[in-house]
């Protein structure tokens, strides 16, 4: 019995062990080894083309997060792209906050459910146009510092939260090496543009920055971008539009040619015109830079989204990269977000050749080349056709095969014949955002509190200069009240009732309103070019005491350059100008300070704190330092929501006591309007109740043009020629053979958004047409027959396909143009059907 016994442990012991040994197995399949070669990162052992997209979770509410994860994916992304934002994490020295939008860790973990990667920026400092960078106030008053040199007080605190957020990353197993999708991180940000301001300094910091991070030992590969000199093992990498042609490489025959910024447009400062990158342009980049060794491209912003509260940097937009591939309001942007789609999906068809070829150039002229990958002895082969000229089309003539290039155009053909993409001739959809009226959230009524102007007497805070700005705010604030008080005695002003005295300030920046004895004189500010301006206004001045009181505001902090800590801002010299003894200089005359406004400190933003105060009804226009309060429903349907606020001012606005930024309508670009007019409203900011919405106006506004909007881009359109290739969808590749998974046809391709149907054919004309989405005109041939065509294939589906075939549409007999090159336009409107009407 005993042996059977002792047999009996012996199998179950090696039952066990083999049981052991599985699991280990299985947990072992999640785990990924992350290096890199001089081709590419190698994730489990194997090179990847990499694709990624920019997405910050403070810009964003976790409740979207999903669904731009998801869309990033359904883009052709395989890779998620964040900064870690070091001063909403630790905004006070020591106390830390990872809760709601800042709660990094849920955000990597959504990527890492949708089967993404995500590369980590911990930079610390960011830039971003964030707030100071991304440094937090308190870092700038440490003792002896210098940001971003090799300054102990800094590397110590640098030091200390970058460990800090490793180490929270590393215990929820996100590092690649653990299972999780974390596969690259990036120790500081464009270093090399400050580095020569502090010389040896900034040599010595940069190896320093370098050895820190890799010390930390997270298993994947570090990067520094726009650092040419990044000490091995970290890879230099390349921001920029063009890094295909700017980057010289990376400093080491080892390190991949990486692109960790490449712009689809450009951030917007108010006063700044709209910002524009064309799709095909953005394609054409990236083409060329994988054609030239890269295997990793970051676009920034896939989706810019929104600096809530003050996060924003100086001058910055609240509304950030809205021309990205995804939209403010999470909605894709067509043509970008599917021509690049499909560029991807080209690329990855080619990814064999790219990985594991040799790649050799041939230059047929200035501007014509030809970019082979083939590995020697196999079918595996890829080309990228380029045609550099801004104006002209050619042909090149490739393998006794004959290509057509349009301007300035690349085309891939994955096996070296089939040509599947031209990064200049579009196949995606086009579409066009349209904000409407909200039925449900309409007729707003509003009430207003006044902000009190004080004086000197009144404010806590003395000195005989006025103080600095940023120093004075500490960050908690945009505002500080400045109150200063005169004595004149009749002699001291002038006779003439048509003289009057000019207040003139001269201000560091970056806003400010002024009054004299409660009157409001007027509003200056600076730019983002130039923060200082100075104001000059006249002014009424009585005998016996006057007051000067200014309210000093600030749009964000600086987000780079050298030697950050030494900024300043706010009222630097006061004199009043034309009084009978000359010019008075008071700006030794002894000042009171208080930082932040009244409405502020009773967070009249809140449902709460708008009990503490008396409203009145609202008029029209009212004066500045005005806070207004309305309520409205919840809009109607599922679309996102916005408020258009080109009535007002200057100014901050909230929803249900939560931030949604900083307007600033009245700052107009050189074209006359507003940088920014519509301010987006998350839904998960929204109660199916009544919906508190408070503003504090600045400088003056009218709070009765105020509209509640739903957006959407129901509004979608093609425009395609004979000449077109077929979808990139069309192909797929079995071994080194191209093989067909669609009909091999051009055709004019629809789909809806959000399960949405096509209610309605807008415009439709086969002939040749011109214009763009939401403004085509037919030409001088069209077929009578394109409207009924698109029609019958489009009405009440989701998505269509209209074959570019002439039969289709008329019969050769009633053909009025037969001999053109035709073209079909079609323009589509969205909704959804009864049952789940918006």
């Amino acid at each position: 019995m005993a042996v059977l016994t002792r047999g009996f442990c012996v199998l179950v012991l090696v039952y066990c062990l083999l049981v052991t040994s599985a699991v280990g197995q299985r947990k072992s399949k999640n785990q990924r080894s992350v290096t890199y070669d001089g081709r590419s990162l190698i994730v489990n052992g194997g090179r990847e083309l990499l694709f990624s997209g920019s997405i910050h979770y403070p810009r964003s509410p976790p409740e979207m997060w999903p669904d731009l994860i998801i869309k990033a994916k359904e883009g052709g992304l395989n890779v998620i792209q964040t900064y870690v934002f070091w001063n909403i994490h630790e905004p006070v020295q020591g106390q830390y906050n990872f809760e709601g939008n800042y709660d990094l860790v849920k955000f990597i973990k959504l990527i890492g459910e949708q089967g993404l990667y995500a590369s980590l920026r911990v930079g610390p400092f960011i830039a971003a146009e964030w707030n100071q960078g991304g440094f937090p106030y308190w870092l700038r008053e440490v003792p002896n510092i210098t940001f971003r040199s090799y300054n102990e007080p800094f590397m110590f605190h640098m030091q200390k939260f970058t460990t800090m957020i490793v180490d929270m990353l590393r215990k929820e197993k996100l590092f690649a090496p653990q299972g999780g999708p974390i596969i690259m991180s990036q120790i500081e940000n464009e270093y090399n543009s400050v580095q020569l301001a502090y010389r040896d300094m900034g040599v010595k910091y940069v190896h320093w920055a370098a050895n820190m991070a890799v010390g930390l030992q997270t298993g994947v590969p570090w990067v520094m971008c726009k650092q040419m000199d990044a000490p091995d093992p970290v890879i230099n990498t390349c921001n920029g539009r063009h890094c295909g042609d700017t980057f010289p490489g990376p400093n080491s025959p080892n390190k991949p040619s990486l692109w960790t910024e490449n712009w689809t447009a450009q951030y917007r400062v108010f006063g700044d015109p709209p910002s524009q990158r064309a799709a095909e342009d953005i394609a054409y980049s990236v083409a060329r830079f994988f054609s030239k060794n890269g295997t990793f491209t970051n676009y920034y912003m896939y989706y810019g989204g929104t600096n809530y509260g003050r996060t924003g940097s100086s001058f910055v937009t609240t509304r950030y990269y809205d021309e990205a591939p995804i939209d403010e309001f999470g909605l894709r942007r067509e043509p970008k977000f599917g021509h690049l789609r499909d560029l991807h999906r080209a690329l990855r068809l080619s990814k064999k050749a790219l990985l594991w070829g040799v790649p050799t150039v041939q230059r047929i002229s200035n501007d014509l080349e030809i970019r082979v990958y083939e590995k020697p002895g196999t079918d595996i082969c890829a080309a990228f056709l380029t045609n550099n000229h801004t104006k002209i089309p050619a042909t090149i003539n490739f393998r006794g095969q004959d290509y057509f290039l349009p301007r300035r155009s690349i085309s891939i053909l994955p096996d070296c014949k089939t040509l599947v993409f031209n990064t200049q001739t579009m196949v995606a959809q086009h579409n066009a955002r349209k904000f409407h009226p909200s039925k449900k959230a309409g007729k707003l009524k509003w009430v207003v509190f006044q902000e009190s102007i004080p004086n000197i007497n009144e404010l806590p805070i003395k000195n005989n200069i006025p103080l600095e700005l940023y120093s004075l705010t500490k960050d908690t604030s945009d505002y500080a009240w400045y109150s200063t008080s005169i004595t004149f005695d009749r002699l001291d002003l002038p006779m003439r009732s048509d003289i009057l005295p000019v207040l003139q300030i001269a201000n560091l920046g970056h806003a400010m309103v002024a009054f004299v004895n409660g009157e409001y004189i007027g509003f200056g500010h600076g730019s983002n070019i130039e923060k200082s301006f100075v104001f000059q206004k006249p002014i009424n001045l009585k005998p016996g005491v006057n007051h000067i009181s200014l309210l000093s505001m600030t749009v964000g902090l600086p987000n780079s350059g050298a030697n950050m800590e030494k900024r300043f801002a706010g009222p630097r010299a006061i004199t009043i100008q034309g009084l009978n003894a000359g010019t008075l200089d008071v700006t030794l005359n002894n000042w009171g300070h208080e930082v932040g406004v009244k409405g502020e400190k009773l967070e009249l933003q809140t449902e709460e704190g708008s009990q503490k105060v008396k409203w009145s009804p609202a008029g029209g226009a009212g004066p500045p330092l005005t806070w207004y309060k309305t309520y409205f429903d919840l809009p109607e349907g599922q679309n996102p929501v916005a408020v258009r606020l080109t009535t007002m001012g200057k100014g901050m606005a909230w929803v249900n006591g939560k931030s949604i930024g900083r307007y600033w309508v009245n700052y107009l670009s050189p074209l006359g309007q507003p940088s920014q007019s519509e301010y987006h409203i998350p839904r998960s900011f929204l109660k199916p109740g009544k919906n508190l919405m408070v503003l504090f106006e600045e400088t003056g506004g009218n709070p009765q043009g105020i509209e509640v909007l739903l957006v959407n881009r129901d509004t979608i359109c093609s425009f395609i020629s004979e000449v077109h290739p077929p979808s990139v969808k069309t192909w797929q590749k079995e071994g080194g053979q191209m093989t067909v998974v669609e009909d091999v046809k051009s055709g004019a391709h629809l789909t809806c958004p959000d399960d949405k149907v096509i209610k309605s054919v807008d415009f439709a004309s086969f002939g040749d047409p011109s214009g763009s989405c939401g403004n085509f005109v037919e030409g001088k041939c069209t077929s009578p027959n394109s409207e009924k065509v698109v029609a019958k294939y489009c009405l009440g589906k989701n998505s269509c396909s209209i074959p570019l075939e002439r039969e289709i549409f008329d019969d050769k007999s009633h053909d009025g143009c037969p001999d053109i090159l035709k073209v079909l336009a079609v323009q589509a409107r969205c909704g959804r059907n009864k049952s789940k009407s918006d």
